[in-house]
This record gives structure tokens, sequence and C-alpha cells, in this order.
């Protein structure tokens, strides 16, 4: 007899996203763009973001409203000739969706915060063509 057993992790959020990207500049540069809350409209246009702390050329951690309830961070490891872009976020849909919709939620969540990694790397390392140093030190 094979018993099925029900479980529901406490503590744990519907929606998870844990992603990185290199960026070759320094972590200054990125987070001075992450610093501009028109960016973060345009980033999460459904989302509501509170600083919870800014850590300067270590990144930035906020509360999220709207349509999600949680938090999220951004935190830049210095690596090698720029930094490490963590992205970070923890938190439930507004309203609560029902189990067969989470996945395309943190899909969503995921791409989302893809693009906004993409869109800074991609402003910030616009002047050096592909393969070539940085011209900044670390």
């Amino acid at each position: 007899m094979i018993h099925v057993v029900s479980t529901t992790l406490s503590g744990v959020s519907s929606i998870q996203v844990a992603d990185q990207t290199f960026v070759a500049v320094p972590g200054t540069a990125v987070a001075d763009l992450l610093a501009r809350p028109d960016q973060w409209r345009r980033w999460w246009p459904d989302l509501t973001l509170r600083v919870r702390e800014d850590r300067g050329e270590k990144g930035i951690r906020w509360s999220v409203t709207g349509a999600l309830d949680g938090t999220m961070e951004v935190w830049l490891e210095p690596s090698l000739d720029g930094v490490i872009l963590h992205y970070f976020l923890h938190a439930e849909p507004v309203p609560a969706l029902p189990t067969r919709k989470l996945a395309a939620a943190n899909r969503a969540r995921r791409v989302a915060g893809k693009d906004m990694s993409f869109e800074l790397k991609s402003r910030l390392e616009a002047h050096r063509p592909a393969g070539v140093a940085p011209t900044h030190r670390v």
C-alpha cells in the first residue's frame, strides 16, 4: 500500500528566484543605476519597492508589495574585472495563486529579473567591444 502525504513547507515563499549575471564594470556603476526608483517601475511595473537597505556598491535590498508581497535583493559581488550581480526574490503572489499557476509565475519573475540584469549589463558595457578587457581597474 502506498500512502501519499501532502505537506507544505512553512516559511518557504511560493515565488523563489535566484539568478546571477557577470557585469564587467565596478559595483559603483551598477549601484548608481539600481538606486534610481524610475528604473524600478520600468523593470517591475506591478510592484512597489521600499528600500530596506541601500548597501551602495554592494547592492540594495527592498520590501516588495503590489502583485507580490515579500523581499527582493540585488547583491553586487566583486569578481575579476567587474561584479557578479546576484538577484534574489522571495515573495507571495497577491492574491494567492493556485498551485498549478505557480510555475508560470516563477518563470515570469525569473525572466523579469534576467531582463533587468541584461539591460544593466548592456547599458554599462556598451562602450567595450566583446572580448576586450574593461578600461577601469577594480
